[in-house]
């Protein structure tokens, strides 16, 4: 017998037709942290392809970022066009650096029979370092 969910209480029915329990068997509990598609809970692994335990699981990050300094574009025009007057102090202007991360970070989690890889962007150096952080934490609660 199919019966509608409740529009108050956001949870669907349970199979027994009561009510179910916000913290229940079935409900992964509430979220610690987000790394890109993987929600993780105090006891469990959410992902797209479906729920696992967290205890087992084994977690693997791949830095795939990298950092350029590079002289900037304005700077290179600056420095020419100031050295037809100043000579060599317009040349100064090509000291400027600016640093551009680009890439992304790859986050991995398996457990018997599941798989899922989440690919996060890099935009800062700071990046890599943050998610390693948040694994080593999900690492902590797996063990």
């Amino acid at each position: 017998m199919y019966q509608q969910p409740d529009p108050h209480s956001g949870l669907p029915p349970s199979a027994d037709g009561g009510a179910l329990q916000p913290y229940g068997a079935g409900d992964p509990g509430p979220q610690l942290l987000t790394l890109g598609d993987i929600s993780v809970s105090q006891h469990m692994v959410v992902t797209p392809g479906g729920r696992f335990p967290l205890r087992g699981s084994v977690w693997t990050v791949t830095d795939m970022s990298r950092t350029e300094r590079t002289t900037p574009a304005w700077a290179i025009v600056v420095a020419i066009l100031t050295f037809l007057w100043t000579c060599l102090l317009g040349l100064l202007f090509l000291l400027v650096k600016e640093t551009r991360t680009t890439g992304h970070i790859q986050v991995t989690v398996q457990r018997e029979g599941h798989f899922h890889a989440a690919t996060l962007p890099a935009n800062s150096p700071m990046d890599a370092q943050r998610v390693q952080q948040q694994v080593n934490y999900v690492r902590s609660l797996s063990g």
